[in-house]
């Protein structure tokens, strides 16, 4: 049966010269160029966790804007501050009843940085002039209007200082009409229809998603934080491509889950662990994934190893796990491995010992691989190159750890 995807819609957004300007990040869920949306909230949550740690934000918006649809609740939120403001425009559905306290909400948000725009206008009420000077951009929906109509809204809202944009333009002379009264962007069939990007969702374990955002919440201690991730190689990935989608220029690369949770700071992990629980609020799990479980072992072991071999080195340590738990994500993604590590931006020993299983941590994979696959040839050549580690020792490090790591399966049934 062929990997279950998830879908993602992005239409280009163009200027007056035709030139890309941005995208508008839309819900799917098939490549048909249509969705049928039950919740605005689950849509949009979804459309997030897939842009910035399914894909990765770099694959989806490369270097333009990223519009993003939000409904009143994703908008009072504090989730959606997890989103780069200088990435992103906050696009707010025409379902949204601009209430006082709605234009609080983006008073702040609009003080903190972050773009808004309306969507699906095709009237000028009390209540838009009132958030227009929040607003940089205001979308148009000129197949909702005639062109009287069109013209009438565009000179009422030229004054206010807001960029246009003509949007579901589909032929040439709706085009050259919007272009003659001034709009300053386009988006529509005539310009191109969304295309669709796709990968294979991988759920996390629903009870360490509480878990973690029950933490968080309480401001557990940095090494609890990483104790529950290290049960979770899926939300580990994601974590790290996140980080990697909200912060361009890291100062260091990442060589260990700390360090992620570092880079990301609480205020950001937080909102990000709210954005897997809003998109996966419909979804139950019975039971962990195979490959979780195996690469939680994997993870658990070669850091074990790590302690037994090279006492005191902790950051090695680290390393060899992160290597040990993300070394089935191609497997877990269904993508090569290379395509998968491109974006996690990680420490070049980690990097290489999952690419080409070289390097001493690389060493250490192979032989936890040769133990998976009962070949007590390679596992005795393997052990032969490591000084002070004896095959009873190495049983009793795996024992342990497929112990530590059966805890997610209790969890998932409790």
């Amino acid at each position: 049966m062929p990997a279950p995807q998830f879908f993602l819609g992005r239409q280009p957004i163009v200027g007056r010269q035709r030139e890309l300007v941005a995208y508008e990040l839309l819900f799917r869920t098939s490549h048909e160029n249509s969705a049928s949306v039950e919740d605005d909230v689950v849509a949009s949550a979804a459309v997030m966790q897939h842009a910035f740690s399914g894909l990765g934000l770099q694959s989806v918006l490369e270097d333009k804007l990223g519009f993003i649809n939000l409904s009143a609740p994703l908008l009072c939120s504090d989730v959606i501050e997890i989103l780069p403001r200088e990435r992103v425009v906050l696009e707010i559905l025409e379902t949204v009843e601009l209430t006082p306290a709605i234009i609080e909400r983006c008073r702040a948000l609009k003080a903190a940085g972050y773009r808004l725009a309306l969507d699906d206008v095709i009237r000028f009420d009390e209540a838009q002039k009132a958030i227009l000077p929040l607003v940089e951009v205001v979308k148009l929906d000129v197949l909702a209007m005639q062109a009287r109509e069109t013209e009438q809204l565009v000179r009422a809202l030229k004054p206010y200082g807001v960029k246009l944009l003509a949007e579901k333009v589909d032929s040439t002379l709706q085009r050259d009409f919007c272009h003659e009264l001034g709009c300053d962007l386009f988006q529509g069939y005539y310009f191109a229809r969304p295309t669709i990007l796709s990968g294979k969702p991988v759920q996390p374990s629903a009870m360490l998603l509480l878990k973690l955002l029950s933490q968080v919440a309480a401001d557990a201690d940095t090494q609890d934080l990483e104790d529950t991730l290290k049960h979770a190689p899926d939300l580990t990935v994601h974590l790290l491509r996140l980080v990697n989608s909200v912060a361009f220029g890291l100062p260091r690369k990442i060589s260990s889950v700390r360090t992620a949770l570092t880079l990301l700071g609480r205020a950001q992990l937080h909102r990000w662990v709210q954005i897997m629980v809003f998109a996966q609020q419909s979804t139950t799990h019975t039971a962990a994934d195979p490959l979780v479980q195996t690469a939680a072992v994997r993870g658990h072991l070669m850091e074990r190893l790590t302690q037994t071999l090279r006492p005191g080195d902790e950051l090695l340590a680290d390393r060899a796990f992160m290597v040990g738990m993300l070394s089935l994500i191609d497997a877990l993604f269904g993508k090569p491995m290379e395509d998968v590590l491109k974006p996690l931006n990680l420490e070049d020993t980690v990097h290489e010992a999952l690419l080409n299983r070289s390097g001493w941590i690389g060493y250490l994979l192979r032989l936890v691989e040769g133990i998976e696959l009962a070949d007590r040839n390679v596992t005795l050549t393997l052990l032969g190159g490591l000084e002070n580690l004896s095959l009873d020792t190495l049983n009793r490090l795996q024992v342990e750890a497929m112990s530590w790591a059966a805890r997610l399966g209790r969890d998932e049934e409790a």
